[in-house]
């Protein structure tokens, strides 16, 4: 039996998930070329903005998963929490 997820992770995962979903919608927005340059720009500020908080969320699942590989860890080794 699989070991329950944390609250927190579970937010972390529907954080990324929500992230990514607005950046997918905003390229498609943006590859109209229906949006004014004003519109234009804020939604590539936007987008970066969320390309930047879904790479932090993968790297700290890369980071879990090294961690969870690495057979030198401590067997009770604890989760920690990210940085906010």
């Amino acid at each position: 039996m699989a070991a329950p997820v944390p609250p927190a992770e579970t937010a972390s995962v529907a954080d990324f998930e929500r992230a990514l979903d607005e950046l997918e919608a905003l390229v498609i927005r943006m590859e109209t070329g229906e949006l004014s340059l004003e519109a234009s720009l804020a939604a590539f500020e936007r987008g970066i903005g969320l390309y930047r908080q879904c790479q932090q969320a993968l790297d700290r699942a890369e980071l879990r998963v090294r961690l969870l590989l690495d057979p030198d860890a401590p067997e009770h080794a604890e989760p920690f929490e990210p940085e906010a």
